[in-house]
């Protein structure tokens, strides 16, 4: 028995997809870690589900390459409400803009997902194909404990932590799943190898969190690399940009609307006054379909 799917990608951040409106298989939480590997298997972030929803046009589902489940992912987000539009599982609502703002998408969807159910934009062409996606990636979560971090105060906002001796700012917030902010000169000289995966794991952090390091270009403009619960050193995190503009903005450091550049390419974020909402905007691509077989056969 085979499963088909889809490989498709936002910036790099690459996940398998699967239409659960046409297809079943075996527990995601076992699969995920097979399907992601670069070497074995398809090669990928992570998986993906496309499922019906009774609230929305399709729901998403997250399974990180090592197989938890992340409750959000604004890449894959992007290529799920691209694949629903596509193939046609779903119409479009109607024009999408920013609140406040004159549409500036031709076309929309809601998507369920572990934040909740949000709105998406897409830009459609005369053949139907999606090109830029925005996303309402819901307002931000500044307290501790819906982030969730165990750590006092109000807010996290650039508070000092030291890691493996060395010392850092760190700024917490949720964008529907954690995330760890740092900002530094050069984010490249920084060992993301070494620093991600211990902050992941830091004890404040119940349920692990994303980690990224944010160099400042100017007021509008962010360099950053992301160390991805679940899944490693990633080429883009659209959460994660959406957390990097936060905390930039939190900080004092850039305006609520800016461009991050991330290893696999360039996102458009705003951090919307009207609405307190952030809206993501960047691409979404597919790259191939395949099948799968349900049963891997077995090594001599």
């Amino acid at each position: 028995m085979t499963m088909r799917f889809t490989k498709m990608h936002g910036l790099g951040n690459d996940y398998v997809y699967v239409n659960c409106f046409q297809e079943r298989l075996d527990d995601p939480t076992v699969l995920a870690p097979k399907i992601s590997d670069r070497h074995f298997g398809i090669g990928a972030d992570g998986l993906i589900l496309i499922e019906p929803s009774n609230q929305a046009d399709a729901r998403m589902r997250i399974f990180n390459a090592d197989g938890s489940e992340a409750e959000m992912c604004g890449n894959g987000l992007r290529c799920v409400a691209k694949y629903v539009l596509e193939h046609r599982l779903a119409r479009s609502r109607g024009p999408f803009g920013l609140a406040g703002q004159t549409p500036s998408f031709n076309a929309s969807l809601v998507i369920e997902t572990g934040r909740g159910v949000l709105t998406v934009g897409l830009a459609v062409d005369d053949q139907g194909n999606v090109g830029t996606v925005c996303v309402n990636m819901g307002q931000p979560i500044l307290e501790p404990a819906r982030i969730p971090v165990h750590i006092s105060g109000q807010r996290i906002i650039d508070q000092p932590v030291e890691v493996q001796g060395i010392a850092l700012r760190m700024t917490c917030l949720s964008m529907g799943n954690p995330h760890a902010v740092f900002f530094a000169d050069d984010v490249y000289a920084i060992d993301l190898d070494r620093l991600g995966p211990v902050i992941e794991h830091h004890p404040p952090f119940p349920n692990r969190s994303n980690v990224h390091f944010v160099q400042v270009i100017s007021r509008s403009e962010l360099l950053a690399r992301t160390w991805e619960r679940g899944s490693g050193i990633t080429l883009a995190c659209g959460t994660g940009a959406c957390a990097c503009c936060v905390a930039a903005v939190l900080t004092g450091r850039a305006d609520r609307v800016c461009i991050i550049h991330l290893p696999g390419g360039s996102l458009s974020l705003a951090w919307n006054a009207v609405d307190d909402c952030v809206y993501m905007t960047g691409p979404a691509v597919e790259v191939f379909e395949g099948t799968w077989p349900q049963r891997q056969p077995k090594l001599a």
